[in-house]
């Protein structure tokens, strides 16, 4: 049965959820867009290399940790009780920055940190999802979450301008540390079912997680395009404000455009994913994604205003968005319910590891060369992975084609 993109929408705690996290991902994203004006202000590429992959490392290093205790634990208080760190986290580093005591490797440390935070609640939310809606609108409830997450990168960049007009850079940072409690307060209205926790250790369930990448031919497949993709395509992401900052030498407001701009077409990728994956089946959709997001950084790198590189970023967000919602429905489809949580271990650390090392490579070239040169070169190479995807799809990605 066929699932529309906005179905997920009927069922009650899904809504409340997403709603929820609509408002937190917003000030997530206006304390990404400030803290990277700040950074990209006072220091190099490196450095704002350094911070956002501070921010992720944990996903590496805790996620499978996270993935573990959604699978044994009650997932509505690990939910609460990881939004309420990140709360305060949040509100130490507004304190930091207007007190005047942050520098690059201060704001690393606390991005740190609060990736901790999210890296335990975050594998509970993913693991939630397939007890929120029914299995045949699974897809689309991924994929409206992308949209929400990425509806705040629209929407926060323009808040956070905003904020720091009013009260400067701490101002969107407090707005983010507020913003936290909308996901405490949607839980708790949610009706999410209670499941009975595994017995097994927190070393037994990562170990799980391992196993079930191993058996399950679909992810085992999956996960080196996962890698690659990320390691190569993604750090993009974390080096936005410099490009805005000192390459087309805007002030607030050209990162503002550029990291909205991303956000615009992961959001329109978000609305697609589901009706795409039942039409033409999540390989096709996964290679499709990483074929097209090579030429569309091409096009990112070389744009001669920030105007045509919004335009590129739009075409990158959506297919790197595209690529992320592939992986997880993937994983997500391939597991039950009960083991939602250990099957994403396997995803966090890929991600987790990938995206940051990746980042802090592009970043140490970028202040060696340029950072056009240094995203045009990880255009053309992801350009040469999506190519062997498609000359050599049996042997690579034929287990994907078989997930229901």
């Amino acid at each position: 049965m066929a699932s529309s993109s906005f179905a997920p929408f009927r069922q009650r705690a899904y809504l409340l959820v997403w709603l929820g996290a609509l408002v937190s991902n917003i000030g997530t994203w206006m304390e990404v867009t400030a803290l990277s004006y700040f950074v990209a202000n006072h220091g190099s590429a490196s450095a704002s290399g350094l911070v956002a992959a501070a921010g992720f490392l944990p996903n590496a290093v805790l996620g499978p940790v996270g993935g573990a205790w959604a699978d044994r634990f009650d997932r509505r208080r690990i939910m609460i009780g990881a939004n309420a760190l990140a709360a305060t986290i949040a509100g130490s580093v507004a304190v930091v920055v207007a007190t005047g005591h942050a520098t690059p490797k201060v704001l690393a440390v606390f991005s740190f940190v609060e990736g901790c935070a999210g890296a335990i609640g975050f594998p509970a939310f993913q693991a939630t999802l397939p007890d929120l809606v029914p299995k045949d609108d699974l897809v689309s409830a991924i994929g409206l979450s992308s949209i929400q997450w990425n509806l705040g990168r629209i929407v926060g960049p323009t808040a956070a301008a905003v904020a720091i007009a009013i009260g400067g850079i701490p101002g969107a940072l407090w707005f983010n540390a507020a913003s936290f409690l909308a996901v405490i307060v949607a839980v708790l209205f949610a009706r999410i079912p209670k499941r009975i926790g595994t017995k097994r250790s927190v070393l037994r369930s990562i170990r799980d997680g391992i196993g079930f990448a191993r058996k399950a031919a679909a992810v085992r497949a999956m996960v080196p395009v996962m890698a690659l993709t990320v390691f190569v395509g993604a750090p993009f992401i974390g080096l936005i404000a410099q490009m805005a900052t000192n390459v087309f030498h805007t002030k607030q407001g050209g990162t503002s455009l550029l990291v909205t701009c991303q956000g615009i077409g992961a959001v329109v990728a978000g609305v697609s994913i589901g009706p795409l994956s039942t039409r033409y089946g999540l390989r096709a959709v996964m290679v499709g994604a990483v074929s097209l997001m090579a030429p569309a950084l091409v096009l990112y790198g070389t744009a001669p205003n920030i105007v045509v590189a919004g335009i590129g970023l739009i075409a990158t967000g959506g297919c790197y968005m595209g690529a992320v919602s592939s992986f997880t429905s993937i994983t997500q489809r391939s597991a039950t319910p009960e083991t939602g949580g250990r099957a994403m271990v396997i995803n966090n650390f890929v991600l987790g590891a990938a995206y940051p090392l990746g980042l802090l490579v592009q970043g140490a070239i970028a202040d060696r060369s340029s950072l056009r040169s240094v995203t045009v070169g990880s255009g053309i190479a992801l350009g040469i992975w999506a190519a062997t995807l498609l000359v050599f799809p049996k042997r690579l990605t034929d287990p994907i084609a078989a997930t229901a």
